[in-house]
Order: structure tokens, then C-alpha cells, then sequence
């Protein structure tokens, strides 16, 4: 996909020294993309966009067109040639000094490729998440005691709106004893285990997909535990699919982790592992982390199992890829936030854990016992903490 990139330059500059040439051809080859140019009404419209400044001299140009700038945040790429640089440290001070975001993008051509890309997944994002629906379907789970969420600053922050279901719509959805047929419903339902149990699981998901057209959602979570007694079965293969079909869901009806979802799948392109942290073990530096569902596209290897704590229904014991991974929370203000770069050693099949298992190695743990954001994290894998903080940053 193509990077709009506008230039500005000193009034005076020769033509040689203001156009694309091999330092542009560099980044993009590293970047994977091509810059594209654009004039300014062009670049007011991109979603993602960069600033050339190809000479010294152009700050007043800038300064002239600034009030057409200021929507988003202005990424200024410099080169090493003609005073970019110098003019881009003039304007970037001026964008701080009026309390706008912005940054310079300098250096080795790799290094800049990598950044630009960072910054694209961040504010693609927060394009992606504005004007999302978002589904709290029952209320949240009575444990939830911390996890507390504003309706009004995740609207204002991040343009999603949170949508409140009723659960006993959601009951009589689930009645109907109807869901789709898809590549997910028929590795399921050929996967050897019990056909009924997994029909009953699977009549949860036509729910949240009736319940998802009906109030154009794009992510929701689910008071679930409530389906064990009533509906004798689990919403864990409801979320998992729903997940690999790129609507972001959750369970327990837990908003503030179903909003780190959202970020954490719309910053990364990656399915994300809500999770509860189960045991530190400090004298061998790891956290086991574990939950009876998982996106079904991201274990390379699952079996299928009973719920947990009810022994019913059905459940998800998959195998995360091992290696570099994030671990992410944000509250439900918005105010705090967790991000940390891991390591996921092992997956683990352990009697007394929730289905799918994971061991992380963390730097420190000292987060988790002294000020945690209540019991949920999300789990992806690569580390994409850049991306997450810049995504934060965004938003403030």
C-alpha cells in the first residue's frame, strides 16, 4: 500500500535538492510500500501520511499551511542533506510548543522503514477503532469487582461506542438453535468430539452472530458463565471463532479487556489471548497465564476439552507459537496501562488450569503483585510494544 508523502521546501531551494531520489528509494524498499506524492488537499484526507521536508528554509511554508495540518499528527521525514534536518527540529518544536503531536523521522533508511511502519499500524488503529459498536452482552461477571469501565471516555478517546444487550435476548438467540456453517464450524464438528456437545456450543455462536448483524458490532463480550447453568454448555467456541473472524470478543463481560482487545488486534493484525495470570514462579523467572478459550486461528495445535471449573460444555487446549510475544491491559478509563515484551517458553497441559496454558518469561513481575489493571491480559505474539505505545499516545 502506497504512503502519501507531502513536500515542502524553501521558496529558493534548486529543483535538486527538493525531489525523491535514492534515500526515498531505500526506505521503501526496506518499508515494503511505495511513497507516493501528493499535494496538500490529497494529504488532508490520508489516514496515514508523512511530511517531507526536503530543504532548510521551509518553515514558513509550513507555518502557512499549518492550520490545514493540525487534524492529525504531522510525522516530518528529514534527510541528512540540504538542512532538512535543522528545519525539521524548527517545526516539530513549534507543533509541541501549541500541544500537537508529531516527530521526526532521521536516520539510517532501515531504521526509518521500521518507524514509519510502527507509526502506520498505530494510527490505522485508531482510524479502524473510531466508530466501532461495541457489544456488552449481560452484565459483567459479579467477580469483576475492579473492572470498572467509563462509557464516556472510551467514546471520547477511542469513537467506540458501547452497545448494552440484554441477556436474556441473548438467551432466546440461542434458542433458535441455529449458526452458520464456515471452515470453522466443519473443523469442529470433524475434530472426533462429542457432535452434540459441540452443536450446543456452536448454537452460542449463531447467537453472538445474529446479535452482531443485528446491532452492527465489530466487538463485544459475553457474561458466559450464566450459559452453564441455563444453557447447560460454554461460550468458549462462540469467542474463538468470532475472533478468528475478526470480531473482536471476549468473556466474563469484561469491558476493559475486551477494549485492550480491540487495541491490541487493531494495532497488530493479530488475534489476541485474554488470559488470567495463574502462578509466578520468581526463583525461575516465568508467569503461567491461562483461559478455556483462545482464537481459533491462533494455536498451531488444539484439542478440544470440558470447560474448566464446570467440566461441561466445550473448551479450547491449543498451543500458542513459542518466542517473542506482548503482554497488554489498559483500564477501563483509559488512565493506566500495562505493556511489556515477552517470551513464551512452553505451552502447558496442566490438570488444575484453564484449558489453553502458556509460561511467559517477563523482565519483572513486580506489576503483577504490587499495582495490577484487575485479573485480564492480552496476549499476542511478536513484540509489537512499540505500536501499542504510540497507539496510547494517540489517544491522549
Amino acid at each position: 500500500m502506497a504512503v502519501g508523502v507531502y513536500t515542502i521546501k524553501s521558496p529558493i531551494a534548486r529543483p535538486e535538492m527538493s525531489g525523491f531520489g535514492a534515500f526515498h528509494k531505500e526506505i521503501e524498499m526496506y518499508l515494503g510500500d511505495i511513497f507516493t506524492p501528493v499535494d496538500l488537499e490529497q494529504f488532508k484526507l490520508l489516514d496515514f501520511g508523512l511530511l517531507y521536508v526536503a530543504t532548510g528554509g521551509s518553515e514558513g511554508g509550513f507555518l502557512s499551511e499549518y492550520s490545514e495540518l493540525t487534524g492529525k499528527p504531522v510525522y516530518i521525514l528529514t534527510s541528512g542533506d540540504s538542512n532538512s534536518l535543522a528545519a525539521s527540529m524548527e517545526i516539530l518544536s513549534y507543533l509541541k510548543s501549541d500541544g500537537k503531536a508529531g516527530e521526526i523521522l532521521h536516520g539510517a533508511p532501515k531504521a526509518i522503514a521500521e518507524r514509519i511502519a510502527v507509526l502506520k499500524k498505530a494510527v490505522t488503529a485508531k482510524n479502524m477503532l473510531s466508530g466501532m459498536k461495541t457489544g456488552i452482552v449481560g452484565k459483567p461477571s459479579d467477580w469483576l469487582i475492579a473492572s470498572s469501565y467509563s462509557k464516556e471516555v472510551i467514546l471520547n478517546k477511542l469513537g467506540i461506542e458501547l452497545v448494552e444487550i440484554e441477556m436474556d435476548e441473548f438467551l432466546s438467540e440461542i434458542s433458535k438453535a441455529e449458526h452458520p456453517v464456515n471452515e470453522w464450524t466443519d473443523k469442529l464438528l470433524s475434530s472426533g468430539y462429542d457432535k452434540t456437545e459441540i452443536n450446543k456450543a456452536l448454537d452460542v455462536y449463531g447467537a453472538l452472530v445474529r446479535l452482531k448483524e443485528k446491532y452492527n458490532l465489530g466487538a463485544m463480550t459475553v457474561r458466559c458463565f450464566d450459559l452453564l447453568t441455563v444453557a447447560q454448555t460454554t461460550g468458549c467456541l462462540g469467542v474463538a471463532i468470532l475472533n478468528a473472524e475478526g470480531i473482536y470478543t471476549g468473556c466474563e463481560g469484561d469491558v476493559p479487556s475486551l477494549i485492550s482487545m480491540c487495541i491490541m488486534s487493531a494495532v497488530t493484525g493479530k488475534p489476541a489471548f485474554m488470559c488470567n495470570p495463574s502462578r509466578i514462579d520468581l526463583d525461575n523467572s516465568n508467569i503461567v497465564l491461562a483461559h478455556c478459550t483462545v482464537p481459533i486461528n491462533m494455536p498451531y495445535e488444539m484439542s478440544l476439552t470440558t470447560h474448566y471449573e464446570s467440566g461441561i460444555g466445550v473448551a479450547i487446549a491449543g498451543s500458542i507459537p513459542e518466542g517473542e510475544c506482548t503482554i497488554f491491559k489498559v483500564s477501563g478509563d483509559l488512565s493506566r496501562h500495562f505493556i511489556m515484551k515477552g517470551n513464551l517458553k512452553s505451552n502447558l497441559r496442566e490438570s488444575t488450569l484453564c484449558r489453553t496454558q502458556i509460561m511467559l518469561e517477563l523482565p519483572e513481575y513486580s506489576y503483577f503483585i504490587k499495582n495490577p489493571i484487575n485479573n485480564h491480559h492480552l496476549i499476542c505474539t511478536g513484540d509489537e510494544s512499540d505500536a501499542l505505545n504510540v497507539f496510547l499516545e494517540l489517544i491522549q
